[in-house]
């Protein structure tokens, strides 16, 4: 199934799974007694941030913590709302300041009763909600992210904007003020993609460095750099990044793999970006201790197989001594 919103993970697992799946309660053993993670088979917390259109009571999402159940019994898992009262949070996916929301995250997440008491969690990001992720371990990371995977997220940033469907009129006043003028603080401080919207360079860059609300921010792009960002990110044991081959909604498609556009349409590659090569982020770091994994789905954008979510839960999740051993789905890199 395909939805005209933009970026929605609401057809993650597709039409079929997505139809059939049942909506459970949200973290229903959220009172259960503190587990033993440290020299045991308890698997570590798994935790989701959805992307734009979605809801953390969506089916496809109570889909995945089935899911995840399945291949490690036991498993807590965490489907992050950021609002300040936990009311539905599709709303929230396109109205709100990035930063904020990322910081009401850190809080709760260190307040949790299980998540704060394990050693580590691991994370997984569904469109935009894998650059909030990476947000958050850059900025506070406590309780701290272990595996991060992504999937179609725009690391990169975004330089072009879907379209929302005909009825679709949440998304439709976003983009409506996201278009009339993207720099505005007004814009920057209250519609969710225009914080990660990046454009090409020299056609307007100054102005996002002077005016972007979070992705230059979490990127480190200004001449003034947060060595906490790098420190934070370099820890990761494993940072999984998944393009959708056939992704039209995400634009530029790279942006997945922190890819970028440049004006004259050269397509370049994160090993030949200043931002890798003077290592801003700790990207660097990863990717000398095998820890970057870059991977490709056949596929529109939010179109996952079961079966490649499936065998990545597998490979990723579980006890906190465990050693992740690839399946072999990392691309050969142009990158």
């Amino acid at each position: 199934m395909r939805t005209a919103s933009l970026l929605t993970t609401t057809a993650i697992l597709g039409s079929s799974l997505a139809a059939t799946a049942p909506a459970p309660p949200q973290n229903t053993n959220s009172q259960r007694p503190r587990l033993s993670y440290e020299d045991s088979d308890n698997p570590l917390p798994l935790v989701i941030w959805h992307g734009l259109g979605d809801a953390t009571d969506s089916k496809s999402l109570a889909q995945v913590t089935q899911l995840a159940g399945t291949i490690a019994p036991g498993i807590f898992v965490h489907i992050i709302n950021p609002t300040r009262d936990g009311t539905n949070d599709r709303t929230a996916t396109f109205f709100g300041n990035v930063s904020e929301q990322v910081q009401r995250v850190c809080d709760q997440l260190a307040a949790h009763p299980i998540l704060s008491t394990a050693p580590a969690i691991d994370a997984i990001g569904f469109s935009q909600g894998g650059q909030f992720l990476r947000g958050y371990v850059e900025r506070c990371n406590f309780p701290p992210v272990r595996n991060l995977i992504t999937f179609g997220s725009q690391h990169g940033g975004i330089t072009d904007f879907k379209e929302c469907g005909s009825v679709d009129y949440i998304c439709k006043a976003a983009m409506a003020l996201l278009r009339f003028n993207v720099w505005s603080s007004f814009v920057q401080s209250r519609v969710v993609p225009a914080q990660y919207y990046r454009p090409v360079e020299d056609e307007g860059y100054n102005m996002y460095l002077e005016n972007s609300n979070y992705l230059a921010d979490i990127n480190n792009e200004r001449e003034l750099k947060n060595e906490a960002y790098k420190e934070n990110l370099a820890t990761l044991s494993k940072f999984v990044m998944f393009l959708f081959e056939n992704d039209t909604v995400s634009i530029p498609k790279e942006s997945s793999w922190f890819g970028e556009v440049q004006v004259n349409g050269r397509y370049m590659p994160l090993r030949e970006r200043r931002l890798y090569k003077e290592d801003w982020l700790g990207l660097k770091v990863l990717d000398s201790k095998g820890a970057l994994s870059f991977r490709t789905i056949k596929g529109e954008h939010m179109q996952i197989p079961e079966q490649v979510l499936n065998d990545t839960m597998a490979e990723f999740l579980g006890p906190f001594n465990k050693t992740a051993v690839s399946a072999g789905g990392d691309a050969s890199q142009e990158l």
